[in-house]
């Protein structure tokens, strides 16, 4: 047994060694990536609230999708005191939620981002940027992304008893990162890192167990590039590499970080940067993997930069980045912010401990947190600083988007609202985006994608659309409808897959699009300027009808006789909507609506209004109402008795192929002679052709 424990010894010596050395208790210095992950964190957060500027009068200004107020005043409703409130969704519009308010915020978020690039005051700049941030995340809830949002909010919040102290600290060597500040960040970086790779092997698609999985990933991410249309075309193998290149990134690298010293951490920075630039290129995932690449600078230290430059060959960086290289001792802080600083980061840590048992061992995360974790639960759940990372364990089935086509004209025509980047028009791949976050669009998906769980964003952006709100229309690629406003909103379902090359190299097509549905009923506006909601067919085809669309109103009164779709039979009624569409030149309409006249449904029986409505109808080519014509003068049905006007018009519907006009052709023909018969085929054959040019020039 002693020697077994001589054999151990070393091996476990040196793994205790590596274990310190990850966690900031070794010999080694941090000052270099310190500064490096800060830029790089008021880097994002410059792209973060201009992203907000932008968008935000579209979505929560006072004309926008879901004003800001009543944002509030819903969260509000919802909790049963202030307090309880304010720890459920901490936010600064609380106290304020006034147009004025957020523009003063979004605008403090933007200055105090570029005070951290430029590196002034970095630790109240941090919590500006969070608690700016925060603000907008619990206040407008629908529009924050609940991986990309709160990963930023966890990793400000770690990193400013990470940053530097001081009003302008240089690169800080005065005030070196504390070890606990460092691990903290360290664990941060290992959770993200291992947390997603363990949610694949632990919740996972069984795709993700065949390998299969990545076949058709690009095709169904949210806002895939080019690359990734390139990417998606490559054959299994490359995408069975593409899989093992993530479970070693997400779950090897992090141990070989952590248990491998120097150069494991070297390897694993190279395996988790290729990854992550690999998914920013292809997937557009906003400022996500742009922030894991910044994390990942936690793993080097400053002599790992400094070995790295003479290994390189860069001279003159190795006096910059070895000079700071002395250890440094940390400053001395007072009585009670020392116990201070270890109870919030040891606070943190347990919850992240927590999280982590969570996601490992699939307990149910209400029960467990009700059981060992209901003391700290509201007092830390609302503030973003502890989450589970587990992103694309679980992959939609396809990728759908709904698509919003308004019409101005009663639904004879329809125009659809691009969306500025994510997928919709066939002829389109969206553009590199990140690190930009279309907050908008995204959200659109979101909701989409937990369809047991819908929000009314989908609704409230038809209605704005048809109260012609600028700000909203603005967040589309343009206005559709600059002519005359829109009347009706139809918000439909269309399923993307991607095409092939040859496919694309001939037709320039990204995208096949397979109609799925009706993601919502239709909305539209009455001519009160109220908007209401069409929820079945037959009230979209009347407000259609009533908006003066022909092909409705002959619809709608072919209902009306028929009595079909559950409609009660009305002559009257049919009348009324055939008569509008035959006034407007539809062809069926007025056949229809001679039909009527001459039966008497539900109007006086008027064989001259027959007769009149019928020849209007065959003069436009429409066969059936020739036969009936022709039996109208061979009856003297509102019109004369005339054989040979019959018989004309019996072979205008011949030489259109309506079946039983030759039967009757024959029989006229039998009774009038030949040299009657030839003259009605000459200017049958005259009529024939008039109404074929005419059919030319209207689909012209």
């Amino acid at each position: 047994m002693s020697g077994d424990r001589i054999l151990f010894r070393p091996m476990f010596s040196a793994t205790w060694r590596q274990l310190k050395d990850f966690s900031g208790l070794g010999d080694a210095t941090y000052l270099w990536p310190r500064w490096l992950v800060l830029r790089g964190v008021g880097l994002l957060f410059v792209v973060i609230f201009t992203g907000i500027i932008q968008e935000s009068a579209s979505l929560v200004g006072p004309r926008g999708l879901a004003p800001l107020p009543g944002l509030i005043a819903q969260l509000q409703a919802a909790a049963p005191g202030p307090v309880e409130a304010f720890l459920r969704a901490p936010t600064l519009f609380w106290f304020n939620a006034s147009p004025g308010m957020v523009r003063l915020l979004e605008w403090a978020g933007l200055v105090s981002a570029l005070a951290l690039v430029l590196n002034l005051w970095p630790r109240m700049a941090l919590f500006v940027c969070w608690a700016i941030l925060l603000s907008f995340a619990n206040g407008w809830v629908v529009f924050s992304d609940p991986q990309i949002d709160w990963l930023m909010l966890e990793t400000t919040l770690i990193s400013i008893p990470f940053a530097p102290s001081g009003y302008r600290p240089g690169l800080g060597v005065h005030s070196p990162p504390r070890p606990i500040a460092s691990f903290m960040m360290r664990w941060l970086l290992f959770r993200v890192m291992f947390e997603n790779g363990l949610s694949k092997l632990i919740h996972a698609d069984p795709r993700w167990y065949d390998l299969t999985i990545l076949d058709d990933f690009y095709e169904r991410a949210p806002c895939p590039t080019f690359l990734g249309y390139l990417d998606h075309q490559l054959p299994h193998f490359w995408h069975v590499g593409e899989i093992g290149l993530t479970y070693l990134a997400e779950l090897i690298a992090p141990l070989v970080a952590v248990f491998g010293g120097r150069r494991g951490r070297w390897w694993a920075f190279a395996c988790w940067t290729i990854f992550q630039i690999g998914i920013q290129a292809t997937c557009n995932f906003g400022w996500l993997n742009t922030a894991a690449i910044a994390l990942g600078l936690l793993l080097l230290d400053d002599q790992m930069l400094s070995d790295a430059t003479r290994f390189l060959r860069l001279r003159r960086l190795v006096p910059r980045l070895t000079a700071p290289g002395a250890i440094q001792t940390a400053p001395v802080i007072g009585p009670w912010r020392r116990p201070g600083l270890r109870f919030a980061l040891g606070t943190h840590f347990y919850l992240t401990v927590v999280y982590f048992i969570v996601l490992s061992c699939k307990v149910p995360e209400n029960a467990f947190m009700e059981t060992v974790n209901r003391p700290l639960r509201y007092l830390f759940q609302g503030f973003g600083s502890v989450n589970a990372y587990g992103l694309f364990a679980w992959l939609s089935e396809a990728h759908e988007v709904v698509e919003f086509t308004g019409s101005n004209d009663g639904g004879q025509t329809w125009r659809a609202y691009d969306y500025r980047y994510f997928p919709q028009r066939d002829d389109r791949i969206p553009p590199f985006l990140a690190p930009r976050f279309p907050r908008f669009e995204a959200a659109l998906q979101i909701e989409l994608s937990t369809r047991d769980k819908p929000t009314t964003l989908y609704a409230l952006t038809a209605i704005r659309l048809l109260e012609r709100s600028a700000e909203v229309t603005r967040l589309f690629e343009r206005d559709p409808f600059p002519d005359r406003a829109v009347q009706m909103i139809r918000l439909q379902v269309y399923r993307l897959t991607f095409t092939d090359l040859a496919t694309y190299r001939a037709t320039r097509r990204f995208w096949h699009r397979r109609y799925v549905g009706e993601y919502l009923p239709m909305k539209y506006l009455t001519p009160a300027g109220e908007i209401r909601e069409a929820s079945t067919t037959f009230d979209q085809l009347y407000v259609q009808a009533a908006y003066g669309n022909p092909a409705a109103q002959n619809h709608l009164g072919f209902l009306y006789v028929s009595g079909e779709e559950g409609v009660t039979q009305d002559g009257a009624a049919a009348a009324k909507w055939f008569r509008l569409a035959a006034d407007q030149g539809v062809a069926g309409a007025q056949f229809n609506l001679a039909l009527i006249y001459a039966n008497g449904n539900g109007v006086p029986k008027d064989s001259i209004q027959a007769a009149h409505w019928c020849r209007l109808a065959a003069e436009q080519g429409l066969a059936d109402a020739q036969v009936r014509l022709g039996v109208m003068y061979i009856q003297g049905e509102g019109v004369p008795k005339q054989e040979i006007e019959a018989l004309v018009w019996f072979r205008v519907a011949a030489l259109s192929g309506q079946a039983n006009a030759a039967k009757h052709q024959a029989i006229v023909e039998s009774r009038v002679g030949p040299t009657a018969a030839f003259a009605a085929g000459q200017r049958s054959s005259v009529i024939f052709a008039e109404i074929e040019a005419r059919k030319k020039r209207l689909r012209n």
